[in-house]
């Protein structure tokens, strides 16, 4: 494939970059569903290996790979059972050192997704905490007495539904569990607890990742003293990490997560990281009382972590011109001192182009403006394809969260349907066997192969469009000053040195006139938008970017 080696060459200069990160396009790969090698159904490490050059093709800087540990499966590798070691549905740590090494032939840096927050109930540390109250682990997980009425030592609740305490018999205490019962919470006040995390994180880092994606960073830690947590303000805004059936929704989460004790941990990860070269974090928070403010504590300075992403643009709010600048001025005034990462669509939520009902001209458009945004951008797998949510039936359900709440919310399973890579073959390509979720048939017809050699293809427009974010060091690391925003417009301008860069996006199906700022402006041609002819105000056609440069 002749088309990566001057790709591949440019990634080199800046492999050991500490600031690689900056303004870096990340790529997620959802193991189960990317490719299957082995014919049984369930996407793996080879099957990654397989696929990478097709990752590279798009330009990124980096792949993050969701959980593929040791795990019992119930919420698919975010119950981790042996943090050390990859689980056999996966392949093995030969198959994941050959990733690495085969990404980083082609320029791409390797993150994983740790989950230190919480275990699998079938890990041995679980085991052996539970068996009694005094033996070595006793105090690695979250134990409390009941009530004198037996009921859970306070109010807290799970994210997937119910208490977030759940009664051992065994031990006659109630363990903590933010999440699934099976997903006890670890005890982050010991420092025994913390140590061996950090051991973890070094094991991997030995073995040549490049950067972590820290699962649910802001759960952490605990409220000691285990205080009720109060109910929330009355018109709240809507939840961003929870649909508004579950009764998570109703708790303003003051004690359960997001605790000042965390501040340290960060800071003590942080010294591990800084052992290894060119390592970066992304730390997701899920906090719909303090996002910013938690994200901006949480990379504040140097020792912490490099950038969080929250849920801003993860949510059903749909991203009008007006919301966005919101959203960035926000950010400013909160976090001015962070680095944003954004990210429209992941595992955990509605594939957006679904989710804001977009048409194949307006998710254009808006991918063009996430690349332009200060900060780093997440890209989830099947985005450059265009692709939908697919529908997936009561009986072909696969993920706990959906089941729980079916039918007002569906899961999140409509978002990890396989990759559909051959319009041709068995199961769109992605396995021999029977997938462990259904390909949707809607996406046969956006495969890869089908979009490969169309040059007006979602996927080209991906690869055109990251490019064109490379060759502006602007748009990488640049300054950020918003121009003009309404319900269907967006300008702003990024600055680098002497370059001027003016970003316009018109988020409507009218054409707009467009008054560019002050100053000797050249409409840049080789944006993959290429509609707009230069006037003193130029005529910005529906669902169309522009981006002019002046010096200066």
């Amino acid at each position: 494939m002749a088309f990566l080696d001057p790709y591949v060459q440019d990634k080199a200069e800046t492999a050991t970059d500490p600031d690689w990160w900056r303004g870096a396009v990340i790529y997620q790969i959802y193991p189960r569903s990317y490719q299957d090698s082995n014919g049984d159904g369930i996407g793996d490490l080879s099957g990654i290996i397989h696929r990478l050059p097709h990752v590279a093709s798009l330009g990124v800087d980096a792949i993050w790979i969701s959980p593929f540990f040791t795990s019992p499966m119930l919420d698919f590798g975010y119950d981790v059972s042996d943090y050390r070691d990859v689980d056999p549905m996966f392949g093995s740590l030969g198959d994941f050192d050959a990733l690495v090494n085969r990404a980083h032939q082609l320029g791409l840096k390797v993150m994983i997704d740790l989950v230190l927050s919480h275990t699998s109930d079938q890990h041995p540390w679980f085991k052996e905490s539970r068996s009694s109250r005094d033996n070595p682990k006793a105090d690695w997980f979250v134990w409390a007495d009941a009530k004198p009425d037996g009921t859970p030592p306070n109010n807290w609740l799970s994210i997937f539904g119910g208490s977030a305490w759940e009664w051992d018999g065994q031990r006659m205490q109630y363990f903590l569990h933010n999440f699934l019962k099976e997903q006890p919470d670890l005890n982050f006040h010991n420092m025994d607890v913390q140590q061996e995390l950090l051991d973890v994180a070094r094991f991997w880092l030995e073995r040549g990742v490049d950067g972590f994606r820290l699962d649910t960073v802001n759960f952490y830690v605990h409220d000691k003293e285990l205080r009720d947590n109060p109910p929330v303000d009355a018109g709240s805004a809507e939840s961003e990490i929870a649909p508004s059936v579950n009764p998570y929704t109703f708790q303003n989460h003051k004690y359960d997560k997001s605790q000042p004790e965390n501040l340290k941990f960060l800071e003590r990860l942080r010294s591990v990281m800084n052992e290894f070269d060119a390592i970066t974090s992304v730390g997701e928070v899920g906090d719909d009382q303090q996002g910013l403010a938690i994200q901006a504590a949480y990379t504040q300075g140097t020792e912490r972590l490099h950038m969080c992403y929250g849920f801003e643009f993860l949510s059903n709010a749909f991203p009008t011109g007006t919301r966005i600048a919101a959203v960035l001025e926000n950010f400013d005034r909160v976090a001015s001192d962070s680095w944003a990462c954004w990210a429209f669509s992941n595992h955990d939520v509605t594939r957006h182009a679904s989710r804001w009902n977009l048409s194949a001209e307006a998710q254009r458009v808006y991918t063009a403006l996430l690349l332009s945004l200060r900060g780093t951008t997440c890209l989830y797998q099947g985005e450059e394809l265009g692709l939908t949510e697919a529908y997936v039936a009561y009986e072909d359900l696969q993920d706990p969260y959906g089941k729980r709440f079916w039918p007002k919310f569906k899961g999140r399973d409509g978002c990890r349907t396989p990759m559909p890579w051959s319009s041709d073959q068995t199961n769109s390509g992605f396995s021999e066997g029977k997938p462990w979720l259904p390909v949707a048939m809607e996406h046969v017809q956006d495969a890869a192969d089908a979009q490969e050699a169309d040059t007006n293809s979602m996927l080209n427009f991906y690869r055109e469009m990251i490019a064109f974010r490379s060759g502006f060091p602007a748009l990488l690391k640049g300054d950020f000053v918003l121009v003009e925003a309404d319900e269907t417009y967006i300008a702003f301008e990024r600055t680098h040195g002497n370059v001027r860069l003016f970003c316009a996006f018109n988020l409507s199906d009218e054409s707009r006139e467009v008054a560019l700022p002050e100053g000797a402006w050249a409409i840049e041609t080789a944006a993959p938008f290429k509609a707009v002819q230069e006037n003193e105000t130029s005529t910005l056609p529906a669902w169309q970017a522009l981006f002019a440069t002046a010096t200066g």
